[in-house]
């Protein structure tokens, strides 16, 4: 047992410390009241204790290149600012070989993992999307495809009229290796009505996953929060995906990512506080007992605050990126990539251990 620095008085706190030390899961109302606390400190040192029994001071990254074949879409989510309707000024859909030239001119030796995200383009068959990986995989197989979202994927099986499975199983031959963790948003369907999240579904949302998790697909899920969700609506969202995870045992990772305002300049009353930030990537650690790593993801949240997180439970630091898109679209203020030697020193500066990884928490290397 590692002792708390400030140990707390307060009785409630104290019994879900002791859930935490014994192993019990925490519920629902756990996780509410964590969230409704101030004492971020014992929150965090405890996020901490579990991080630190699950991983020890290592903290992983890997070197990928984030990709956008297509910002056109045809749907209109109130919070994002990267889609584009078609013909409208900055639309753009790229083929396959635009992509690998593109790939080319900004590639550098090193990078494992291509993370493709992009518009629910419906002018394009779903053979656009598949021939689009099949290109990159086909001129560079040495790097892994990490593509598309959830809410992806059930637009690809409106647009092709094939079921789940068969989507996926059209695209694992082309060269899919895992799905990436966006299209969650908050897993409440009237928050989703409410801020016009015009795709996926709760439930399809969460059956995409257990379905590529059937086909023996390791997958990244996420939690967009800052918005108009309540405590109760970000905590019921982790169970959930616990739920899954008890079932399939197929995520790898939770990406709890902060709302980025729509405009980069806008002052820090549009964003969320870093204390928010911290106690939610805390909770995350502390909900999600049966998922291995918890990302801090310094594009949404910077790279002090992502070194800060890692006493927070937080045990991966993404990649280096290559000129992300969607969330600088949005407002983010961040880098749009790091450098190999810039993560290292990151997370070094946080008194951890670097280690490159790949796109499955296999290690690379270990810098001690």
């Amino acid at each position: 047992m590692i002792p708390t620095v400030i140990e707390t008085t307060d009785q409630r706190m104290l019994e879900i410390v002791n859930k935490v030390r014994n192993g019990e899961r925490l519920t629902l109302e756990d996780g509410v009241y964590l969230y409704e606390s101030d004492d971020i400190l014992t929150i965090g040192q405890l996020a901490n204790e579990v991080n630190l029994r699950k991983n020890g001071k290592k903290v992983y990254f890997i070197e990928n290149m984030t990709l956008y074949f297509t910002n056109v879409c045809e749907s209109h989510c109130a919070f994002c600012n990267f889609r584009r309707d078609e013909g409208e000024e900055g639309a753009y859909t790229l083929s396959g070989e635009e992509m690998i030239a593109y790939v080319e001119q900004h590639i550098h030796p090193g990078v494992r993992e291509f993370h493709i995200t992009g518009g629910h383009n419906q002018h394009v068959p779903f053979q656009y999307y598949v021939d689009s990986l099949k290109a990159l995989h086909e001129h560079f197989p040495e790097v892994t495809i990490k593509a598309y979202t959830a809410a992806e994927i059930e637009f690809f099986t409106r647009i092709s009229g094939m079921s789940t499975k068969e989507v996926l199983m059209a695209l694992q031959q082309a060269g899919l290796k895992s799905l990436t963790g966006g299209g969650a948003e908050i897993l409440s369907d009237q928050y989703r009505q409410k801020m016009k999240v015009e795709k996926a579904n709760v439930d399809q949302y969460l059956d995409v996953h257990r379905t590529a998790h059937q086909l023996g697909m390791k997958t990244h899920t996420t939690m967009l929060y800052g918005a108009i969700e309540s405590h109760e609506d970000r905590v019921r969202h982790m169970t959930q995906i616990r739920e899954l995870q008890d079932e399939t045992g197929g995520f790898m990772v939770f990406i709890p990512l902060s709302m980025q305002p729509r405009n980069k300049n806008a002052g820090i009353m549009r964003r969320n506080s870093a204390f928010e930030d911290l106690k939610t990537i805390a909770i995350s650690r502390l909900m999600l007992d049966n998922i291995q790593h918890i990302k801090a993801y310094f594009i949404n949240i910077g790279v002090q605050l992502t070194q800060m997180a890692l006493a927070f439970g937080a045990s991966d630091v993404h990649g280096t990126l290559v000129r992300e898109r969607i969330s600088h679209a949005a407002g983010a203020n961040t880098p749009e990539g790091l450098t190999r030697k810039e993560l290292i020193w990151l997370i070094k500066g946080a008194g951890r251990i670097p280690v490159e990884r790949d796109t499955f928490y296999n290690e690379i290397e270990v810098h001690e």
